[in-house]
């Protein structure tokens, strides 16, 4: 498997430019940061030397001329290294905050194309965490890690260079903490690598047990579980201080630890350095550069250990996001585009088979013919595959076997937008989102004018109780719709299937979490909203579908009677058994 380095660099492919300058101007800042050492080792020259000077040998012979030269380089240099520091700060910042929006966007995009089994088996609070957290940790070091990583290197050559050029036995005294170093740092990142991962893996258990407990903070209260949540959340985020306080020991310990190793080279051209200029095989000047330049060399080395526990911070949440990109999908868009206005709504489920795992049937051979603009009930005992029916047809999920044709076309050959264009669905749970009565109406259907909203909620039979909200229309609904009641928001989720205005209707259990008033008015909007367009109802009150055109009878994933109501009570079977249970006529056998 690819590094999570060379996978970074992969995915960035587009800003590669981008990056090269970046890298460019992080190198010539470090060259020019690196200079002022080489000039204070031509001044000493100078007024050692005089005549006699390296500047001299250009011709500029008197020593305050050398001088003044020194000065102006000083200006050069130091404005040269603003400049670029400047540039590399702004190319830098800006490729991390492009970086940062792209994998943001990317991810999130990428999990809105997978299918809905997928997200049964993760946390939200995890791909919370990934898009999040990890994110913007990979932000942060490209923020700086980065150019502190390549001006090391920078570093480490340039001034190789100039200790070779100068006196190569000093060179080899300094550098022998080096490979040291190096060695140290692979050996630190190889152990620190695993602990940074499992300190993310941490975070996402973390944020998933907290984002499931502000969820369901009413079920907390009304069990008086308070405590035990809390030390729960306690448990969680004390694995993950754990986990950090394992990887901080490792970490910590580096620096210390090189420092050490560094004073060894600072001493080793400290001493014999001077021992060679004295004696005269070294210049002073170039002494003055050497003992200068060692400190620029391997001092900056002491903090390699924090750069590089950033960087492999970002690479374990870098490993994370393209991940989650790379999770492939399963349900895929078919070549075929159609008009939603050109859908007739005559559906054919030809011998279907689903499972959600392997081994374990949820819908077996299911056939069925469901002619355009019928009403088509789905009823049977809880886990008889009524609402994965419903879900195969809008493609959250593929069978297994078989297949489902959409006016004589099967279903995953055409495009997938354009399918669920002709698709509404009104669901037990509504989902509604943050903002205005009137935004949540207009969901998915955004042109149209605040008339026609009005007229979508006339025909939910929900205009009535929106007039009486403060804001009437502009009311704020709160998260997931929380200021409105159940049956409030099953009117609007209705409203807005109204407006969608789709060739087929799925009513999802769509009035039983409701009272009998708030159904019977549900129930005449669905009679209003059925007409000229194929239905699909799944229902457990039976009394809600006692006048559609065609009742299916499922139970333990198969088809088990078909027929008008009026058929199936004179049939007798399961379906007589359910009426006369919820009838009282007698109990379920």
């Amino acid at each position: 498997m690819a590094s999570a380095l060379s996978r970074l660099v992969s995915y960035g492919s587009a800003h590669r430019r981008r990056m090269v300058w970046a890298t460019i101007w992080s190198v010539l800042n470090k060259l020019f940061d690196l200079a002022p050492p080489l000039l204070i080792g031509m001044a000493v020259d100078t007024v050692v030397k005089e005549e006699d000077s390296f500047l001299a040998g250009f011709g500029l012979v008197d020593t305050m001329d050398q001088l003044w030269v020194l000065g102006g380089l000083t200006l050069l240099i130091w404005g040269l290294e603003s400049v670029t520091e400047y540039l590399l700060k702004v190319l830098w910042r800006n490729l991390a905050q492009t970086l940062q929006h792209e994998l943001r966007l990317d991810a999130y995009a990428h999990v809105q194309e997978l299918d809905t089994a997928w997200f049964q088996d993760r946390s939200t609070g995890r791909l919370m965490s990934i898009m999040n957290d990890d994110v913007n940790q990979l932000e942060r070091f490209l923020d700086g890690g980065a150019n502190d990583l390549i001006q090391v290197a920078t570093t480490m050559v340039a001034v190789t260079g100039v200790f070779f050029w100068f006196s190569p036995s000093v060179a080899v005294l300094a550098m022998l903490p080096i490979p040291i170093i190096v060695w140290g740092s692979f050996r630190f990142q190889k152990r620190i690598a695993p602990r940074y991962a499992e300190v993310r893996e941490k975070a996402s258990l973390l944020n998933g047990q907290l984002a499931n407990n502000l969820g369901g903070i009413e079920t907390i209260k009304s069990f008086v579980t308070e405590r035990a949540e809390v030390e729960r959340i306690g448990g969680l985020s004390n694995d993950y201080r754990e986990a950090n306080a394992d990887a901080i020991r490792l970490s910590s310990a580096f620096s210390p630890l090189i420092r050490m190793v560094i004073v060894v080279g600072f001493t080793a051209t400290l001493v014999y350095g001077g021992y060679q200029a004295t004696t005269g095989v070294l210049e002073v000047g170039a002494y003055s550069v050497l003992v200068f330049l060692t400190q620029r060399l391997l001092w900056p080395l002491t903090q390699l250990g924090a750069t590089v526990d950033l960087y492999q911070r970002a690479m374990a949440s870098t490993n994370r996001v393209l991940d989650l990109i790379d999770t492939p999908v399963t349900i895929l868009s078919g070549p075929e585009h159609v008009a939603k206005a050109e859908v007739r709504g005559e559906l054919r489920f030809r011998h279907l088979q689903f499972s959600y795992r392997q081994g374990i049937p949820v819908l077996q051979d299911i056939d069925l013919h469901i002619p355009a603009g019928a009403n088509v009930a789905f009823v049977g005992p809880t886990g008889a595959g009524k609402s994965t029916v419903v879900q195969l047809v809008m493609r959250l999920h593929d069978p297994v076997a078989g297949h489902i044709e959409l006016d004589g076309t099967d279903i995953r050959e055409l495009s997938l937008g354009d399918l669920r264009r002709s698709i509404g669905l009104v669901s037990q749970s509504v989902f509604l989102f943050s903002g205005s009565v009137a935004d949540n109406i207009a969901y998915g259907t955004p042109d149209v004018t605040r008339e026609q909203v009005i007229e979508a909620a006339k025909l939910a039979e929900a205009h009535g109780f929106i007039s009486a909200l403060p804001e009437g229309y502009d009311t704020l609904v709160g998260e997931r719709g929380q200021k409105l009641s159940g049956g409030q928001r099953q009117r609007i989720s209705i409203a807005r299937a109204i407006l969608k205005d789709p060739p087929v209707l799925i009513l999802d259990e769509a009035t039983s979490a409701v009272d009998n008033e708030t159904e019977a008015a549900i129930q005449r909007s669905m009679d209003k909203v059925a007409v000229g367009r194929t239905t699909l109802v799944v229902a457990h009150r039976l009394s809600t579908i006692r006048h559609a055109d065609m009742i299916v009878v499922l139970d333990q994933g198969r088809v088990v009677q078909t027929g008008t109501h009026k058929e199936l009570l004179e049939q007798g079977g399961l379906y007589a058994r359910l009426w006369d249970v919820q009838t009282g006529a007698r109990k379920l056998a």
